[in-house]
């Protein structure tokens, strides 16, 4: 792989890539607190007094924003390429992504299902368009060898500012139902009732606030693009030049086949982050409380499973740090949806059904716990590598457009997931039953990407 020095530069100064690494950091409370370990299972087993119909509806959730982002990411990224900077744009979804979380405080029990469902469509959409823009950054701010290094432990950072509100939330907000008290022995903060579902509630104004302080570094430290076409003529432009980059494609196999590769196996990674907390949630009737100490858990593990592909990353490559997360990742999720009380591995192993009484009190959410694990392992590296993947691929003038095109690899399809275990849980009646549509996602994108080369395509001067 040859590339063009000059066209590389200029280089970021520390503080500009640390600058461009908390962005992951503002970002991922959002996907912690909200679409996985509180406000999701929050809506499937609290805000409706049904959790198989809750589940169902948020998979069409997943459903709806999943369309929105494949139809326009790829345009998005285009115009990004067109219009150079890529500030603006982020700022613009900022603003949409701050004020829907912080209506998620409305949604009340009892309340409308379809207003808080509409402000997680328009939060994940521009969540989603965001990173767009910012994954498009990277290929001008890092040098290529160092992108899986710096991907990873920007990924990890990531984690550690979900934790962080995940802990924050467990500790000093949500009370154990049983005791009334948080997880450190107090009276939740502000007096927040429970009951009334204001421990899960108040995760979207929390989020919303992290993520408006923690992305001004960006803005102020990261170096843009100098400024392209004015908006109306970048968006004409972007049009047309993805097109242009969907005809290219097929002079570029590599890149076309790993991007179907991630667009398969990617389904499933999405799925089981968005529904494991609501599975757990309907089949173990954890709360909030519960549901925290697990996110806790989980995100100390994927902080390690990133420290530690940032190194596996650079001596062996994106693709093989890919492909591991993959099969671990396809284990994880045997191991999760062929638990539940009493059993697991499908019953081939029963389990003790007695209840210590003691937090995850069960042999089976203990063992619920041990395969999250994996999860935990394996999700942070699956998608940092896979963006260092694309990152050593293409050319930095190209990048937004790309990045673009591996927006929509991620979200083409991935209504199918969501959609597939909606389906399934509908008309089976069992949650678990509907989760097993995952295993073929992760299974069919991880074959495809074996026969993917590594880089995905020669990236000339």
């Amino acid at each position: 792989m040859t590339i063009a020095t000059e066209s590389r530069e200029p280089r970021a100064s520390r503080l500009g890539i640390a600058g461009w690494m908390l962005f992951d950091w503002a970002a991922q409370p959002f996907f912690t607190v909200i679409t996985t370990f509180i406000f999701g299972p929050y809506l499937v087993s609290r805000l409706t007094t049904d959790p198989v119909a809750g589940q169902a509806a948020w998979s069409y959730t997943l459903t709806v924003a999943g369309i929105a982002i494949a139809l326009l990411a790829p345009v998005m990224g285009s115009i990004a390429d067109a219009s150079g900077a890529r500030k603006p744009w982020i700022a613009a979804f900022a603003v949409v992504k701050i004020l829907s979380l912080s209506a998620l405080w409305l949604a009340v029990p009892g309340s409308s299902l379809a207003f808080a469902m509409a402000m997680i469509v328009l939060a994940t959409v521009a969540a989603e368009f965001s990173i767009v823009f910012n994954d498009s950054m990277m290929p001008r701010l890092v040098r290529p060898e160092d992108t899986g290094r710096i991907s990873n432990i920007a990924w990890g950072l990531g984690y550690l500012g979900g934790m962080i509100v995940l802990i924050a939330v467990v500790a000093l907000l949500a009370a154990n139902p049983e005791t009334g008290k948080t997880a450190i022995g107090i009276a939740p903060l502000f007096g927040l009732d429970s009951a009334a579902g204001e421990d899960a509630r108040i995760t979207g104004p929390i989020s919303a606030l992290w993520y408006f302080v923690f992305i001004l570094p960006m803005f102020f430290f990261t170096p843009d693009q100098s400024r392209g076409l004015p908006i109306a003529a970048a968006i004409r432009t972007g049009f047309a030049d993805l097109s242009t980059a969907l005809r290219d494609l097929r002079k570029k196999p590599g890149i076309l086949r790993f991007l179907i590769a991630r667009m398969i196996y990617q389904d499933g990674v999405n799925g089981l982050l968005a529904l494991g907390g609501t599975f757990a949630a309907g089949m173990f009737a954890w709360q909030t409380f519960e549901l925290g100490i697990y996110g806790i858990i989980l995100n100390v593990v994927a902080i390690g499973g990133c420290l530690y592909a940032s190194r596996l990353d650079r001596r062996l490559g994106s693709k093989a740090v890919v492909v591991m997360s993959l099969l671990c990742l396809t284990v994880a999720t045997v191991g999760i949806v062929s638990t539940g009380p009493g059993f697991t591995l499908f019953g081939l192993i029963p389990l003790p059904t007695a209840d210590s009484g003691s937090l995850f009190g069960t042999v089976a959410e203990k063992a619920y716990i041990l395969y999250g694990l994996l999860v935990g392992l394996a999700f942070g590296p699956v998608q940092a590598s896979a963006r260092s993947y694309l990152a050593q691929s293409v050319h930095p003038n190209e990048a937004g457009r790309y990045f673009g095109l591996y927006a929509l690899s991620g979200r083409a399809t991935s209504f199918l997931a969501p959609l597939s275990v909606g389906i399934l849980t509908t008309a089976t009646g069992s949650a678990r039953l509907g989760m097993m549509a995952l295993i073929a996602f992760l299974v069919a994108g991880f074959l495809l990407l074996l026969r993917t080369p590594y880089p995905a395509a020669k990236v000339e001067a």
